[in-house]
């Protein structure tokens, strides 16, 4: 087979519409791979990240589709559809990015929290990425049984430091931030076998708009040392760490958690 006729490796990422998500479906542009581009209810905000996207490959020499396919997460014929766009688009899918997610609604006290909203943050923050993982991992074994000499699969899932971080007013988005790492050890067990490398990547405090709301409370907390790193990170620091594991830069690695977040993880005295 000639250099010319090797595709692209094909990447899947939900929320792609903004923020992390846009600045990963970009930095994968970027290094080369054509892009589904999920979005769940901004049509024109995926359609300006896959104009983003075929500018930054360009401007790295390479030539790459980009797709954009509307669904929510949370709902199983959504997720069916993410992967048969995919299949019909690029007929292969060599990373799945789980990046959709919700904060927590209304922010309630955990004395206070509604059952409907903690429904609602799970399908999308938790059984929307284990199930669309579900779907691609069967896809990727398939894959592999069917070309050996294939490139190394990946199942990539975005956190938070939420995880371990309590905020005792979105209880249910640390819950869900915490069990996408169990889920991350999860698959890195069951696909070993199979060649199917999965990562969390953990990102800290990142400049999008879901910290827009509160983006005065954390400059203080940067400015005053809340991380090693003194500023926000960048939906574009994420994109680097989710691109560095799509070249298969840690072959030797799975269900590793790599922390995008300034030092945020560890303890100081």
């Amino acid at each position: 087979m000639s250099e010319e006729s090797i595709p692209n490796p094909a990447a899947l990422i939900t929320g792609a519409s903004r923020g992390i998500g846009r600045g990963i479906a970009i930095e994968l542009a970027r290094t080369g791979h054509d892009i589904v581009a999920n979005y769940c209810g901004s049509l024109a905000g995926a359609e300006e990240t896959a104009r983003l996207c075929r500018d930054a490959a360009a401007g790295h020499g390479h030539d790459v589709r980009v797709e954009v396919c509307q669904g929510d997460v949370g709902v199983d014929a959504d997720r069916r559809r993410l992967i048969d766009c995919a299949r019909e688009a690029f007929g292969r899918l060599d990373i799945l990015v789980n990046n959709a997610g919700i904060t927590s609604i209304g922010r309630a006290d955990i004395l206070e929290a509604n059952e409907e909203n903690f429904d609602r943050l799970m399908a999308t923050n938790l059984k929307g990425p284990f199930f669309l993982s579900q779907l691609a991992a069967n896809w990727m074994i398939e894959q592999v049984e069917a070309d050996a000499g294939a490139r190394r699969p990946k199942i990539v899932t975005i956190s938070s430091i939420s995880a371990y971080a309590v905020s005792t007013n979105r209880a249910d988005y640390c819950m869900g931030k915490a069990a996408l790492g169990m889920m991350t050890k999860l698959y890195a067990t069951r696909l070993a076998d199979h060649g199917i490398n999965v990562f969390e990547v953990c990102p800290g405090v990142i400049a999008s708009d879901m910290t827009a709301p509160v983006q005065e409370k954390y400059e203080k907390l940067i400015a005053e040392g809340l991380s090693p790193i003194r500023r926000w990170g960048t939906p574009e620091d994420v994109g680097k760490a989710v691109a560095a594991i799509a070249l298969d830069s840690f072959p030797f690695s799975t269900g590793e958690v790599i922390n995008v977040d300034g030092g945020f993880h560890f303890r100081r005295l």
